[in-house]
């Protein structure tokens, strides 16, 4: 997958504020891959900081989100990533001919409550854990 034979993939998460679903795919797949892939989140409209949610949602995990920011969709994390997941931004993803992308349907965690972003949280893992494993079976990583 990545360009370079050695190098470790990289996948870029991007929803429109970069605040819940891009943060919480974000931190499952460093949580679930470790250092064997590179992560990138990042949101085309950032909010101010992350939801309140999922913050409380990913901690219930056992993962610490809490000190994360918003961050800025550029043209070089599309450029530097093998892997774009986007989730909700529609056309404003730029694309790169040779990248992947993937479009993820996710219920948008803002301005609710907890107990409506976990099972956001858990489909989340769940397409976490199926594209590392798709990482994982290609024969150039």
């Amino acid at each position: 997958m990545p360009d370079t034979p050695g190098t470790k993939p990289s996948v870029l998460f991007v929803c429109v504020h970069n605040a819940g679903r891009s943060q919480m795919a974000a931190a499952w797949l460093t949580h679930l891959a470790g250092d064997r892939i590179e992560v990138r989140s990042a949101g085309s409209a950032p909010g101010a900081g992350v939801n309140p949610a999922a913050v409380e949602a990913m901690a219930e995990a056992g993962i610490d989100i809490s000190a994360e920011i918003p961050k800025v969709l550029t043209v070089d994390a599309v450029r530097a990533s093998d892997v774009c997941v986007t989730m909700g931004c529609g056309d404003t993803c730029p694309v790169f001919p040779g990248k992947r992308y993937l479009d993820w349907a996710l219920d948008d965690p803002a301005g609710q409550g907890v107990e409506a972003v976990r099972p956001i949280r858990d489909e989340i893992r769940t397409r976490v854990e199926a594209l590392i494993a798709e990482i994982d079976a290609e024969p150039d990583v």
